[in-house]
């Protein structure tokens, strides 16, 4: 049995959302547009597994794109990232893929009791292809209902096409630079 990570904290959804970013060129950089890529990718997160094949590498793509939209139906109120704006999966296409990943995994819950209390972790038995999207899918979900929900929001800085989590309550943007870029773009708007 593998133990799944706890995907609550958002670090592996992040993560595989933020394979698309902006490419600092005024573009939008997509790390799985080739296979090369899902597999570089898949390798750092998940060692020791053979590289995907083709068809393998397009689900985790269309996984992304599950994931994306699902993180753009959780920003609301607030706007999505521009990625969303203009392509984005149904709401019931992106849960139904996020719900089969991990039904492929067949999660199991893992009861641990100590001094310290009780615990819940769950496990699994998938290997390779199912555990890698079901462990993501799982992930996805996990940090979306999760504590840090509420305050996850895309960044509206020009060019920019992230996602994160509010540190404090007027966080606008993911990174310094994308708020001096934001700030550069409305000085320019107004001179």
């Amino acid at each position: 049995m593998i133990a799944l990570p706890d995907g609550s904290d958002g670090q592996l959804a992040l993560a595989l959302v933020s394979t698309i970013a902006h490419d600092g060129q005024g573009g939008v950089a997509d790390f799985f547009a080739d296979d090369a890529g899902v597999n570089t990718w898949v390798a750092q997160r998940f060692p020791g597994l053979p590289p995907r094949s083709p068809a393998q590498a397009e689900r985790l793509r269309t996984l992304r794109f599950a994931a994306r939209s699902a993180f753009a139906a959780s920003v609301s109120p607030h706007p999505p990232s521009r990625v969303e704006r203009s392509r984005r999966m149904s709401d019931d296409d992106a849960a139904t893929v996020l719900q089969s990943a991990i039904n492929t995994l067949e999660p199991g819950v893992a009861v641990t009791i100590t001094d310290h209390g009780v615990r819940r972790g769950l496990h699994t038995s998938a290997q390779d292809q199912a555990l890698v999207e079901g462990t993501l899918a799982l992930s996805v979900v996990e940090f979306l209902t999760g504590s840090l929900a509420p305050r996850l929001r895309s960044c509206q800085a020009p060019r920019c096409v992230r996602y994160f989590v509010q540190q404090h309550g007027r966080q606008q943007w993911c990174k310094a630079s994308c708020g001096n870029r934001a700030r550069v773009a409305r000085f320019a708007e107004r001179h």
